[in-house]
């Protein structure tokens, strides 16, 4: 599988299931790739899922789970500590719920957020695992994939691939109603010193606060706070 083996036997054998399970897997495919016996591969792959480190998608094939996502962002990351208070100042600037988004294959995970005081909030907890195929925040985390990683997606997507060249062209995401009834979101990119898009940063609230057109309400504020964060 390409990794090294530390000699604790079934550690090795829970990474080498972890590792099979990346782009999804049966649990034929589990024996496959790992060359573990199937009874083997299939008590671990269990064991994993009770964990959430595996979850089961809608063909019943393993692949990465939530707990990967949450330990992962638990540890001190140079992003997460620079985004508390960006997040906190941009929630103060448009009086809105603000969160930071990471993918995870199909998924987009909330890894950080700062929410409204008082008032009605639009609350996505940290920790929160949503759809690549709806909402500002996945936009952005597509917009700039290469075709071969967006095509696959586009089918099941609430957007069209014209609604992301848009948002390449003008640097920014909005939704209106896309994931949630009722709730706009305004979302801009996050890059790393390479200039590739490596997360989202996002506000949304309710309709009724953020109209039709968030975008032309809180663009400029979520674009300017994602460019503090990029590079880092």
């Amino acid at each position: 599988m390409g990794h090294s083996m530390s000699g604790v036997g079934v550690l090795d054998k829970a990474v080498t299931i972890l590792a099979a399970c990346v782009d999804g897997a049966s649990l034929a495919e589990l024996v496959e790739r790992t060359k573990l016996p199937r009874a083997t591969a299939h008590r671990l792959a269990q064991a994993l899922e009770i964990h959430r480190m595996l979850v089961r998608d809608a063909q019943g094939r393993w692949r990465p789970g939530p707990r990967l996502g949450e330990l992962a962002n638990a540890a001190p990351d140079v992003l997460l500590t620079a985004a508390e208070p960006i997040l906190s100042a941009l929630r103060d600037a448009t009086g809105e719920s603000a969160q930071l988004y990471l993918r995870r294959a199909d998924e987009r995970i909330c890894v950080a957020a700062a929410e409204r005081a008082s008032g009605l909030r639009d609350t996505v907890p940290v920790g929160s695992v949503l759809p690549m195929t709806a909402g500002s925040a996945a936009q952005v985390l597509l917009a700039w994939e290469p075709p071969e990683a967006v095509m696959p997606l586009l089918p099941r997507c609430k957007f069209t691939g014209r609604t992301l060249a848009e948002v390449r062209r003008r640097g920014w995401a909005q939704s209106v109603a896309e994931r949630e009834p009722g709730v706009a979101s305004v979302s801009a990119p996050i890059r790393d010193r390479t200039g590739r898009v490596i997360a989202s940063i996002s506000v949304s609230g309710p309709i009724e606060r953020l109209g039709r057109r968030p975008g032309d309400r809180h663009a400029m504020a979520v674009v300017r706070a994602g460019q503090r964060l990029s590079g880092l």
